[in-house]
């Protein structure tokens, strides 16, 4: 029976192959391989689409269609799963039979042959539905929210990736574990993976750049620029983006000036990056470096170092963020006028800081890469903070605007014809729920879990608690503090889109669905690269 299965799969995967090859062959112009120079890359971090539909209301009234990126032409769907999650449902299946056969490795799992391995273990559509939540209502709760173990010996949790190992799938195309950071499953000492952000430099001299709201070693940005087996070396990962990969743009949190309530002799402050690194920051020649600073607005200051780096064909780092790390978040008023109060006038907006960006990178005329995080939306949904996560997508909102009238602008040769323009998310967070679309500018009564009212059996790690007829929280209603495996919205504007489309249902027949690795390809195509990785594997 095995045999039998192991034959169809193979027989599916010729098909695959075969209908990939004649989708990319029908591209046109501009949707050819290698028909972008510029890709821009937008990850909302942690952000579903019942988050979009809250964010919707709150802005425009609508639910849904209103937001920038929910207007193009390309709107689809993304699976998001990682080897930590995969082997979590392999074992939940086969724990009894043939677990060890089922299990993802590294060593055997070719992701371009899908006989070596099962797309419906990291993410059933016949379980999670085959559209995001809730352009499909199908999908089951206990498929999501049952804690389940990766083996005899492991810890059962929910089964969802973590930024980090997502982060890895967007910018290298492969799937490997938890906590990891461009390296391989497993850990292997030679398991550094290079980035679309690496591989686009190093093959046609374009520059790269990353830009987050958190830090600037944090997950997702470390991703694109850096490598380790473990995301929470962020020292290392630090020193790494500045003095190894140097990327032509880093813009992002972390600075120790603000890290640690105490400042710079705080014993958090050089959480993010190292005393030394902040030191030869601040003395680069390479770099324009700008900083936070007490009184100063960061947008202002921002745009102005992007305006000197262009100038004087320089690079361009900037080191923002407040307590923790990451930008303050924005405030959401309730009070029917949609109106947002920035965090802090400190820290430049997403948009600021995306702008500048692209002053820098726009310069560069073999083209450019840009990943732009909006991490906020991530951390609100941990704490189940419906108001910051209102902020955090305004933010991701106006960055977006931002990109586009970068684009539209003219007098360079940066458009539409030559740039692909991405949004998605790295994965689910919260699995938040709307009882009822509220009215715009309006949100949820959000009481402290601290007040000691909440239901009996609420998760208390979160930070609130809601009246369930407006808004609920986790598998259960009653508050979590965990990604979900959730299908994330898939969005894109300009060149290449065709390769985005050419990969849609071909690992999950009859859906729309790409996975998060094949969002690198379609990159990877777009801009005509090799990969550098699946050669040196070969």
């Amino acid at each position: 029976m095995l045999e039998i299965l192991r034959k169809r799969r193979s027989i599916i995967s010729l098909v695959v192959t075969v209908q990939l090859i004649l989708s990319l062959a029908g591209c046109g112009t501009t949707d050819t391989i290698g028909g972008a120079k510029n890709v821009i890359l937008v990850v909302a971090d942690g952000m579903q689409l019942e988050h979009e539909r809250a964010a919707g209301n709150y802005l425009y009234g609508a639910p849904e269609g209103a937001l920038q990126h929910q207007k193009y032409n390309y709107k689809g769907a993304a699976s998001t799963w990682d080897v930590t999650t995969y082997n979590r449902y392999a074992f939940a299946a086969y724990s009894s039979n043939g677990f060890s056969s089922r299990r993802y490795s590294d060593a055997t799992v070719n992701l371009d042959n899908l006989a070596t391995f099962d797309p419906a273990l990291g993410y059933n559509p016949a379980k999670g539905g085959k559209l995001p939540y809730r352009q499909d209502t199908t999908g089951q709760t206990g498929y999501f929210g049952t804690k389940i173990k990766d083996s005899s010996t492991g810890t059962a949790k929910y089964p969802a990736t973590d930024s980090a190992s997502a982060g890895t799938a967007l910018a290298t195309g492969f799937k490997t574990d938890d906590g990891n950071i461009a390296w391989r499953s497993g850990d292997p000492a030679n398991g550094r993976l290079a980035s679309i952000a690496e591989m686009y430099r190093n093959q046609k001299k374009a520059s790269i750049g990353v830009v987050s709201t958190v830090p600037f070693s944090h997950a997702t940005p470390a991703a694109f620029v850096s490598h380790n087996t473990n995301r929470n070396n962020y020292q290392a990962i630090a020193q790494e983006i500045i003095t190894v990969s140097r990327p032509e743009v880093v813009i992002g949190g972390g600075n120790p000036n603000f890290n640690d309530p105490a400042g710079i002799t705080g014993p958090a402050a050089y959480q993010y990056v190292d005393a030394a690194d902040y030191a030869a920051l601040k003395g680069s020649t390479e770099y324009t470096f700008i900083e936070r600073k007490a009184g100063v607005d960061g947008g202002t200051a921002l745009s102005g170092a992007a305006d000197a780096a262009a100038a004087g064909n320089k690079k361009l780092f900037g080191l923002f963020g407040g307590a923790g790390g990451s930008f303050e978040y924005h405030k959401p008023s309730n009070d029917g006028t949609s109106q947002i109060t920035r965090g802090s006038i400190e820290n430049p907006t997403l948009a600021d800081a995306a702008k500048a960006a692209l002053k820098v990178l726009g310069k560069n005329r073999n083209g450019f890469f840009l990943m732009v995080e909006q991490g906020d939306i991530d951390w609100s949904n941990h704490a189940n903070d419906y108001a910051s996560m209102i902020g955090g997508i305004w933010d991701l909102n106006e960055a977006i605007k931002s990109i586009e009238a970068y684009v539209d602008q003219s007098g360079d040769d940066v458009t539409w014809d030559n740039t692909m323009l991405i949004v998605t998310s790295d994965h689910g967070n919260s699995y938040m729920r709307l009882a009822k679309d509220l009215a715009k500018g309006s949100l949820p009564k959000q009481n402290p879990i601290s007040d000691g009212g909440a239901p009996a059996g609420y998760d208390s790690s979160v930070g609130y608690y809601y009246d369930p007829t407006e808004v609920t929280y986790g598998f259960a209603g009653k508050g979590v503090n965990s990604h979900s495996n959730e299908l994330v919205t898939l969005y894109g504007k300009g060149a290449g889109l065709s390769q985005l489309s050419a990969y849609q249902g071909l690992w999950y027949p009859g859906t729309t669905i790409v996975d998060n690795t094949q969002i690198f390809k379609a990159m990877l195509g777009a801009l005509g690269l090799i990969d550098d990785n699946r050669i040196k594997a070969n």
